[in-house]
C-alpha cells in the first residue's frame, strides 16, 4: 500500500467519522460534501478514474444538494 493511499484512507476514515458525529443537518450536509471529494482521490488512487469522476459530481454536489432541499422542505412543514 501506498503511502498516498493510506493519507488518503485516514483522511476518509477521518471525515466518515465527522459526517456522524455532526449533529445539524446542514452542517451534515456539507461535511457530507467534504467527504465525498475526499473519497474521489482515495478511488483514483485504487485505479478507478471513472468512479473517482462520478463520486464527485454525485457525492460532493448532488447529494449534499438533496439534503439541504430535504431538510428545508422539512422545516417548512414543521412551521405550519
Amino acid at each position: 500500500m501506498s503511502v498516498l493511499l493510506a493519507i488518503a484512507l485516514i483522511l476518509v476514515a477521518v471525515a466518515g467519522t465527522i459526517v456522524v458525529w455532526t449533529d445539524a443537518p446542514g452542517r451534515q450536509a456539507v461535511s457530507l460534501a467534504v467527504y465525498g471529494v475526499l473519497l474521489a482521490p482515495a478511488f483514483l488512487l485504487l485505479g478507478a478514474p471513472d468512479v473517482a469522476l462520478s463520486q464527485i459530481a454525485v457525492g460532493s454536489a448532488v447529494v449534499p444538494l438533496m439534503v439541504l432541499l430535504a431538510v428545508r422542505v422539512v422545516a417548512k412543514r414543521q412551521r405550519r
